[in-house]
């Protein structure tokens, strides 16, 4: 841990089962710290809760479009093209608006001395806890 305070930008990734109705799922944290050199995620798909919402839901292949979310975000080889680009590259192309059944949140931001620990805290705040 740094002694030094950091900028960082965050989404929350929310899976959106029916777009025309705007009712949506928190499943993951998108966190980027750029002059720390960090870009992270954390994602968790509440597989019941989107159930209810929507029981046609493809649970499975939701869980493989947030994986490709983190994947893109480590900028891993699953990432594809996205994931071959820069860290705020990445950030920037993950937080763009959409009108699909993966969306993220608007962007805020804050100052931390830990990236990791606060996107672990944001995670537990706003989707290990909501269900």
């Amino acid at each position: 841990m740094s002694t030094d305070w950091v900028d960082y930008d965050y989404a929350i990734v929310r899976v959106v089962p029916r777009v025309h109705c705007g009712t949506f799922v928190n499943a993951g944290i998108i966190l980027h710290a750029r002059t720390a050199s960090f870009l992270g995620a954390r994602v968790h798909l509440h597989r019941d809760s989107l159930a209810a919402l929507d029981a046609s839901i493809d649970l499975d292949l939701m869980e493989r479009y947030l994986d490709a979310y983190r994947q893109v975000c480590d900028g891993a080889d699953g990432g594809g093209p996205i994931g071959q680009l820069s860290r705020s590259e990445r950030f920037h192309w993950l937080t763009a608006a959409r009108s699909t059944v993966l969306q993220t949140s608007p962007v805020h931001g804050g100052r931390t001395r830990d990236p990791e620990h606060t996107l672990d805290h944001l995670f537990s705040q706003y989707v290990a806890a909501a269900k």
